[in-house]
């Protein structure tokens, strides 16, 4: 790590396509709030889960590259599950600094569960992805999951950052098929398996009995980034937080308000 011990703050990115990642963002600054956190957005190449894997590689590394040229950072925390599923080993092996990446949270999913009826929301391609598979397999290979993927349902949280007010008319039909399925009134824990749909997690909730329980991956990627850094003790100064776009936009002005929420005041659109 490029980071030295009590002299510096630590440098922290965090990326996503959109602004799902900010829901990870919160819960790391939570967690250590003397960090620098870099927020940065790929909105020129958003959505990631429609795009294919040798695409979405390609794309994630020259981003990077860009972003972490311009914003030297001492660990990378990938927060979106789609660009973790695919891009991972490829980072962690042509970037020098520790890489956290994010993935569904089935693993405390099912040992918090008592139902072993266990909702996972994600995107159609989180949803389809052998990985995603295999954690099921692996960690809870006796649950029944039901599976929905949805791409609106990240579209309307990136409007709920933009100041509009979602609806139950909206989430309704994306999450009736959590209804419809046989064991639907069995399940007690629902997995947001993209770092998006947390920033609807009250929405969400609402339209479902009381009781389910809402899992995401935030708080445990706040944990891990942590422990990376826990060999170094921080100077106690106010940090400096960014936001940066990889294409200019009208919405990167809607979202001011929201990003000043998260303490950032500092935007820059980095061309890629």
């Amino acid at each position: 790590m490029s980071l030295s011990p009590i002299t510096q703050t630590p440098r922290i990115l965090v990326f996503d396509s959109g602004v799902g990642g900010l829901s990870i963002f919160a819960e790391i600054q939570k967690k250590l709030p003397f960090a620098s956190l870099i927020y940065a957005s790929d909105n020129a190449f958003f959505p990631y889960g429609t795009k294919g894997e040798a695409e979405l590689i390609t794309r994630v590394d020259a981003v990077l590259h860009k972003i972490i040229a311009a914003f030297p950072v001492d660990v990378i925390v990938v927060a979106c599950n789609t660009a973790s599923t695919v891009a991972l080993p490829h980072i962690r092996n042509h970037f020098t600094q520790p890489v956290v990446g994010v993935v569904p949270a089935i693993k405390p999913a099912a040992a918090q569960s008592k139902s072993q009826v266990i909702g996972l929301l994600a995107t159609p391609a989180t949803v389809a992805r052998p990985y995603t598979l295999n954690l099921i397999r692996e960690y809870a290979p006796d649950a029944d999951f039901i599976s929905v993927g949805s791409g609106e349902l990240v579209q309307l949280a990136e409007c709920k950052l933009r100041g509009e007010t979602i609806t139950a008319e909206q989430l309704k039909p994306i999450l009736q098929p959590f209804f419809d399925h046989p064991n639907g009134n069995k399940m007690d824990t629902l997995v947001l398996a993209c770092t998006h749909f947390p920033l609807l997690r009250d929405e969400i909730a609402a339209q479902f009995a009381a009781g389910l329980q809402l899992i995401d991956s935030g708080e445990a990627i706040a944990r891990r980034v942590a422990s990376l850094l826990d060999a170094y003790r921080f100077k106690e100064q106010s940090p400096e937080h960014w936001a940066l776009f990889t294409k200019a936009s009208p919405a990167i002005n809607a979202l001011q308000p929201q990003l000043a929420q998260f303490d950032i005041h500092n935007t820059r659109v980095v061309d890629v």
